[in-house]
């Protein structure tokens, strides 16, 4: 079967065993949305959100980018991570990457990549951070794992440094931001535990905490 005319046959299931299950579902969806968790992912096609975390439509507001990224200077990811903190009131922001991620390893390789270049050099600028731990690792398939890990370690630095969160964070000791890597070989959804109290005091006497404006 064509996949396209595929997704519009799944799409009429989709809906007929939802309503089946609650025949006011759509009804329900279209009142609004209160999702408790913002998650921030990469576009790869492998990995989708909802599937891989059972939520349902409307508990995840869901924005997604070549190697789940969240640059300084991108208008997209702050708009959506603003409106996520200040009128959705999430809980929880996870910045969620994964092992064999095409935007690190392109990002690890000295090429040019066109357009791409801009987008990847926020991924490399992750290397030189942490170039002496990464060089240190011999075996590249591993050394390619650990940036992926890294580049979701500053990406939820990145939403620290953001006065919207400083803001809500100082006021209410909320949202929590987390590092997830999902392991596509297992299917297993790992959260890194990164230690954001630490960075948070470490960032501190350089990023004002709490300013009024949004950079």
């Amino acid at each position: 079967m064509n996949l396209y005319k595929q997704v519009f046959e799944n799409n009429q299931k989709w809906v007929e065993s939802k309503l089946e299950l609650n025949p006011e579902y759509f009804e329900n969806l279209a009142k609004g949305q209160s999702p408790e968790i913002l998650y921030i992912g990469c576009s790869d096609s492998r990995v989708t959100a909802e599937e891989m975390t059972g939520i349902e439509p409307g508990q995840m507001f869901v924005h997604r980018n070549v190697a789940n990224l969240v640059p300084n200077n991108d208008g997209n990811s702050a708009a959506v991570i603003e409106y996520a903190i200040s009128h959705l009131r999430v809980k929880h922001i996870a910045v969620c990457g994964h092992y064999f991620c095409g935007g690190v390893k392109a990002a690890m390789q000295a090429q040019d990549l066109g357009i791409l270049n801009p987008w990847l050099r926020n991924i490399r600028d992750v290397y030189r951070t942490h170039r002496v731990e990464l060089n240190k690792i011999e075996d590249e398939d591993q050394r390619y794992k650990r940036l992926v890990e890294l580049n979701v370690q500053e990406q939820c630095i990145n939403v620290v440094k953001m006065a919207s969160w400083q803001q809500r964070y100082l006021a209410e000791s909320q949202p929590t931001v987390h590092g997830w890597v999902f392991d596509i070989e297992s299917g297993n959804l790992i959260d890194l535990n990164i230690d954001f109290p630490t960075i948070l005091k470490g960032i501190q006497e350089i990023y004002d905490l709490g300013a009024g404006d949004n950079s």
